[in-house]
């Protein structure tokens, strides 16, 4: 993720806010609009080196497929239809179902028409500026948070717009899920941010050097 490519991650660095976002985890559905022998590429993949392919149709329904460069984990189910994980941004994404899709034209796959790739989630952590939150004071004034230390040490937190779901630790550690963009994840970040200040749930900057 680039930030002076994104309007809000660009927002943020004016605003020298450094959440140093990175995205773990690009979640894609694909339709290839045409259908697939999934037995035969399983048959035809199975003793590759380059490829992994796993098909149990007793336990699923579709095949499983991962490819090393880049390196991402595809289901492939005879609809059509590819689910797409491990991806790192869009880009690779995109970069991921052109290789699968090479892949499946040269084992007996027609493809004509150019895949419709919709994304789905997008999984990022970060920290908040390093500094550290006082949990309980923050689970009391955020609407939609939930905070039960003894199940989970962080607070599980919805924001409505835009529509994420954020885990917020005590160190200022953040996870967020549910974007479909990337510039959702540095816009939702900045909303749960500027909320904790607002309601002074943070208690002080983390000493590094300590």
């Amino acid at each position: 993720m680039t930030p002076v490519e994104l309007p809000s991650a660009q927002k943020n660095v004016d605003d020298k806010l450094d959440f140093k976002l990175i995205v773990q985890n690009v979640v894609s559905s694909v339709n290839l609009f045409t259908k697939i022998d999934i037995v035969k590429i399983y048959q035809l993949l199975i003793d590759s080196e380059e490829i992994f392919v796993k098909y149990n149709p007793e336990n699923f329904p579709g095949l499983i497929l991962k490819i090393k460069e880049p390196k991402v984990s595809s289901l492939v189910f005879t609809s059509g239809k590819l689910v797409i994980t491990g991806a790192k941004s869009a880009d690779m994404v995109t970069t991921a179902v052109d290789n699968i899709t090479e892949i499946l034209k040269e084992h007996g796959t027609q493809i004509n028409g150019k895949p419709e790739i919709q994304i789905q989630n997008i999984v990022a952590s970060g920290n908040l500026n390093q500094k550290k939150i006082n949990l309980e004071l923050a689970s009391m004034w955020l609407d939609q948070a939930m905070y039960e230390p003894e199940q989970f040490p962080a607070i599980i937190f919805k924001l409505a717009k835009p529509k994420t779901v954020h885990l917020i630790f005590q160190s200022g550690n953040v996870v967020c899920t549910g974007a479909k963009e990337e510039d959702m994840v540095h816009e939702s970040v900045r909303m749960v941010y500027d909320m904790l200040e607002e309601v002074e749930a943070f208690d002080f900057d983390i000493d590094l050097d300590q």
